[in-house]
């Protein structure tokens, strides 16, 4: 089998570059897909009557042609939602986000982060040079609210400590309120709603399941194949070993895998290369989705956790994007749990302490009858970005470059970033590939470019 584009990953990233290489003319491309279904873990499972996510995948559309793509494809399927999320902490639950929200903690705890806050306002320090984060943490926030929330919460989810990464990834996702704001936090209930994520579109029927399918469908028939995983690709003479195609000799490759995936499976590389891959660094998010005999378990959409003694870092209510994610009188939601990437975990030991901590936070009742469960895992959740991080990347990137390969989305790209963005990859890549300008340069956290 011949074609002239290659793609790897029918998640939305993939799906989106042959989307937009068809409008760009080129209509020689094979899209091709281990799982059975599209959409990679931007994709739903049902079981026994509930719709369950790869953890809570919100659509956030803030470039107005994502905003447009996404709306289109969707359309008359997405309901807009006002962010409730919260944080559990010193046995209180308080509004997202900490930094801006300290009202009914204990007062020792506000009291320290307030003047924390406001040591850095009146005597500033400035980042380290360095540029680690947790020195911009406390050069940001203060002692106060990175003891109580930034440090215990970002090293839960990251499993690294924060002083070995970088700044690079935060800009967006990272708020900051003012003093004024901080002050108020923790006189009274502040409903103002803060950072990127503060409202969100999600479909009506379908889970998130809904936007690769609705995708796909603008395809020509044939050019995704799934249930066809990748064994091999040589990189030098550009043939792909694919389950149930056997080879596939392309022209220009575009992979949408973990990067790390993609490089083991991929050849002959040289030892700068190989040496890059291995400074790669990531965490596994195992995720729980439970199904619970009770019309409303919270009526949040999600929680984060940063104290150790709950194994979850956030816990979401999928019923509450959408009624349909469970039956009538039932609740569905995920739990998330970050894991370094590779490390082996007892499932059976996990899900106990799961549930014992959900019981301990009051989101699970003793008479709660679980009436399903399923464990959808993300063996490559979050990209760690250490100091080695960006340099690796773009020398693996370079490299690729010069075979005609490309490397893009969240995962190809190695990098932290929603679904408008992974879209958007797709499109970028697309008017690369077919050699058209973009209207507009990447945003600030689109995927890296080989360094000239």
């Amino acid at each position: 089998m011949k074609t002239d584009v290659l793609i790897l990953g029918a998640g939305l990233a993939g799906l989106s570059t042959a989307h937009h290489l068809l409008g760009l003319g080129v209509r020689s491309r094979l899209v091709v897909e281990a799982k059975p279904t599209v959409g990679g873990v931007a994709g739903s499972v049902t079981k026994n009557g509930f719709t369950f996510d790869y953890t809570g995948h919100l659509l956030h559309l803030h470039d107005p042609y994502g905003k447009g793509y996404v709306l289109d494809l969707l359309k008359g399927n997405l309901a807009v939602h006002e962010r409730r999320a919260a944080i559990f902490s010193k046995g209180v639950m308080t509004r997202y986000p900490f930094q801006a929200n300290t009202k009914g903690l204990p007062l020792g705890v506000v009291v320290d982060c307030v003047a924390g806050f406001l040591e850095t306002v009146h005597r500033p320090s400035g980042p380290s040079k360095r540029g680690d984060f947790l020195s911009w943490c406390r050069a940001a926030f203060g002692d106060g609210i990175t003891r109580h929330f930034m440090r215990p919460y970002n090293e839960k989810l990251w499993q690294t400590s924060l002083a070995r990464m970088t700044t690079e990834w935060q800009g967006r996702f990272v708020p900051k309120p003012s003093a004024t704001e901080v002050l108020y936090g923790a006189l009274a209930d502040q409903n103002k709603r803060f950072g990127y994520n503060a409202s969100f579109r999600y479909p009506v029927r379908g889970g998130i399941q809904a936007l690769p399918d609705a995708l796909a469908r603008r395809l020509e028939p044939g050019v995704v194949r799934t249930g066809a995983r990748v064994t091999a690709v040589d990189l030098r003479w550009k043939v792909a070993q694919v389950a149930g195609l056997g080879e596939v000799r392309y022209e220009r490759l575009v992979n949408t895998l973990p990067l790390t995936t993609f490089l083991d499976l991929a050849g002959p590389l040289p030892d700068a290369v190989r040496q890059a891959r291995g400074r790669l660094r990531w965490n596994a998010v195992w995720n729980l989705n439970l199904g619970v005999a009770r019309p409303v378990v919270g009526d949040r959409h999600w929680v984060y956790f940063p104290e150790k003694k709950f194994p979850f870092y956030r816990v979401g209510f999928s019923s509450n994007f959408s009624s349909a994610a469970a039956p009538a009188g039932h609740s569905a939601l995920y739990v998330e749990v970050a894991r370094p990437g590779g490390a082996r975990v007892d499932t059976a030991k996990l899900e106990v302490s799961i549930l014992d901590g959900l019981r301990e936070a009051g989101i699970l009742k003793k008479r709660d009858e679980i009436s399903t469960m399923a464990w959808m895992p993300i063996p490559v959740g979050y990209v760690v970005y250490d100091f080695a991080r960006t340099p690796a990347v773009n020398a693996i990137l370079r490299h690729l470059a010069k075979l005609g390969a490309q490397s893009i989305g969240r995962y190809g790209g190695w990098k932290y970033s929603f679904m408008e963005e992974t879209l958007l990859d797709g499109k970028r890549c697309a008017e690369r590939l077919a050699g058209v300008a973009s209207a507009r340069p990447a945003a600030a956290g689109g995927e890296l470019q080989p360094l000239a």
